[in-house]
């Protein structure tokens, strides 16, 4: 029997399969391909399975390689259940993985335990004010478990939250005629939560759409649905997406039309039990010798990618905002040249150098729709952006031989080095890496730096 290279790829992306399996069809898939020459361009910020994503960890290592890239990471909403399959996934196709979390957070209390400037205003998260992104990054390996385990509760808090969520939807399904989900089958399951999977508004919308998919099919039988049914409005745009049934990425094109016209309706805001405090967030972090980024949004006024409409973040405060990072225990800033405007980015940068920390780039990953290739920080202004991957890699990966090696760590023999130093030094670690078994040559590395 001669098995083709597509007949892999439905094994290597299948969800219900445990990551064994798709890491050995990824195997085989990889002794046949052909191997792409690698570009320099990374992305460090990936979604799978783990939260909501189109991709298993395996899949989405894959595509990395595919588009070229030198270098993946995963980053999922309040799990770190997919880090193990990514990096493995990462060594199989031989280039370079990192993995962290993505939670959102308290910022109502200031580093002094005082109610915080930021309490009242909305930060980089669209919801509500005081709450924010951030993301935890450069887990050393041997503490992926307890990274686990202090998220278990967030998952928890967010699953009841979610419950309470689809109630409130399946009512307005009913009322419209079409099936009610079934939290446990549809969304459950289908974020991987007994898995250590996080649960998010993407899986209940997703399950939504599949309950009115199912019932008219696709094509402009949605699109009268959503206007007579639910009084959604909808861009010519995305009316053409939904009247084309051979649209491979309808799914995500009608969850993007129920995320910004449906969700408002039905949506529960989190609590402090499940937004926990930023400074919890960010001592966890530097106790395991991670990275807590600052993931900066920006003030939305036209979308350089369209995707979202007119909105102010953080902007006008952002001078404010930097000078309460350090002291909240970030050590580093993450953006995404895509999405801000030239002059959004130099003010990043110089408040960034100002004040000692980390820049570093990604582009979340989480619908069919994105490319996984991000041009932008090929242009000369961002490629500092591609050492800085680089040192995150190295970080990681020497973090994982020894703790005091992490980038950040007062124990670390480099630690003296000015920031920028440190990191071009960690860079070129980083780029030495036997990308096929990193663990090996990152312990030569440590010998190095010890002695």
């Amino acid at each position: 029997m001669i098995i083709k290279m597509d007949d892999y790829l439905p094994q290597i992306n299948n969800p219900a399969s445990d990551k064994l399996e798709r890491l050995s069809a990824l195997g085989a898939y990889a002794g046949k391909m052909k191997i792409a020459p690698a570009s320099i361009e990374t992305n460090n910020h990936i979604h799978t399975i783990y939260s909501f994503s189109p991709y298993s960890p395996s899949m989405a290592a894959l595509l990395a390689k595919e588009a070229s890239l030198a270098a993946a990471g995963s980053v999922d909403h309040d799990s770190i259940a997919g880090a193990e399959e990514m990096l493995e996934a990462c060594k199989i196709l031989g280039i370079a993985g990192c993995v962290g979390f993505e939670v959102r957070v308290s910022f109502k209390i200031d580093s002094y335990g005082k109610k915080s400037p930021f309490a009242d205003r909305k930060i980089n998260s669209a919801d509500f004010e005081g709450y924010a992104y951030i993301t935890v990054q450069g887990i050393p390996h041997q503490n992926i478990a307890r990274a686990a385990e202090f998220l278990k509760p967030l998952r928890e808090l967010r699953m009841k939250r979610s419950k309470a969520m689809t109630v409130s939807a399946n009512i307005l399904l009913k009322d419209a005629g079409y099936e009610e989900m079934d939290f446990d089958k549809d969304i459950v399951d289908y974020s991987k939560y007994k898995e250590g999977g996080g649960i998010t508004e993407r899986h209940i919308l997703a399950a939504m759409s599949e309950k009115i998919i199912k019932k008219h099919g696709k094509g402009p039988a949605i699109y009268e649905t959503l206007k007579s049914k639910f009084g959604l409005k909808i861009s010519p745009k995305i009316k053409a997406y939904l009247d084309d049934t051979h649209n491979k990425h309808y799914l995500y094109d009608l969850l993007g039309v129920l995320k910004s016209e449906f969700l408002p309706g039905i949506y529960i805001l989190p609590d402090e039990n499940e937004c926990i405090p930023v400074q919890k967030v960010t001592e966890f972090a530097n106790s395991i010798n991670a990275i807590p980024f600052y993931p900066y949004l920006g003030d939305v006024k036209e979308s350089p990618t369209g995707d979202k409409k007119e909105e102010k973040f953080e902007d006008e405060y952002i001078e404010e905002l930097f000078n309460e990072l350090s002291p909240l225990g970030f050590k580093a800033v993450t953006y995404m040249p895509p999405r801000n405007t030239a002059e959004q980015l130099k003010t990043i940068r110089e408040l960034s150098s100002r004040h000692g920390l980390m820049e570093i780039s990604g582009v979340d990953i989480n619908s069919s729709r994105q490319s996984f290739n991000c041009p932008e920080v090929l242009h000369k202004d961002f490629q500092h952006l591609i050492d800085t991957s680089w040192a995150l890699i190295a970080h990681e990966q020497l973090a994982t031989i020894n703790e005091k090696l992490g980038l950040f760590s007062t124990g670390n023999p480099l630690a003296n080095m000015e920031l920028n130093e440190r990191i071009k030094t960690y860079s070129v670690y980083g780029r030495k890496l036997d990308l096929y078994n990193p663990g090996e040559s990152a312990e030569e590395i440590a010998k190095i730096i010890m002695e």
